[in-house]
């Protein structure tokens, strides 16, 4: 499992932190930080993570069996969830 976060779309709401503390964390009050490759374990918080994104700023690769998919539920493949197409 991929994740990309396109830091320009990023408002800093931390919806991300709260639902999934052990792959997003706040650095300061608008910094983002976050593991790309989280565990396998962290897959149902990502979820909810990626759905809450109010700017849809997060996309996973592989959550749902391969594919990318956006906070709007659109599906993007690896190289564009990869280069934030």
């Amino acid at each position: 499992m991929r994740l990309v976060v396109d830091l320009n779309k990023c408002q800093g709401y931390a919806q991300c932190a709260f639902l999934a503390p052990d792959v997003f964390a706040l650095h300061g009050e608008e910094a983002l930080m976050y593991d790309p490759r989280p565990q396998e374990e962290q897959r149902e918080r990502l979820a909810r993570a990626v759905a809450a994104c109010p700017v849809q700023a997060i996309t996973a690769d592989g959550l749902d069996g391969g594919q990318g998919r956006t906070a709007s539920g659109q599906e993007v493949s690896g190289r564009e969830a990869c280069d934030g197409s």
